[in-house]
């Protein structure tokens, strides 16, 4: 069991680090495009095609999001990665932290 645990605790914060680090991608591509940044430098780039593909799915199941020129997909998606954070990420935790528990 104390196996498992650990895997468990390894995928937990793995994911949990994959998000936190996708939750700040989200927030500096939704600061870019204040500033307008040059469409071809590769670093303006990556943050669309990582951040793009999301935010569309988010506009196409949530049309609400998108109104009179302003768009609110960046807010669900951190809304959303935090409340992963916070709920899936900490029970897989706290389980993998019962599995540890032995009794003889």
């Amino acid at each position: 069991m104390i196996v498992l645990s650990n895997a468990l605790q390894a995928v937990a914060i793995v994911v949990s680090g994959l998000l936190t680090l996708y939750f700040w991608v989200v927030i500096i591509a939704t600061v870019l495009t204040w500033v307008r940044p040059d469409p071809y430098n590769p670093i303006v780039r990556v943050l669309r095609q990582l951040t793009e593909p999301v935010f569309y799915r988010v506009r196409k199941w949530l049309p609400f999001t998108y109104t009179s020129g302003l768009d609110f997909s960046p807010v669900v998606v951190l809304l959303a990665i935090e409340l992963f954070n916070r709920i899936v990420i900490k029970s897989i935790l706290e389980y993998a932290s019962t599995l540890r528990v032995v009794t003889f």
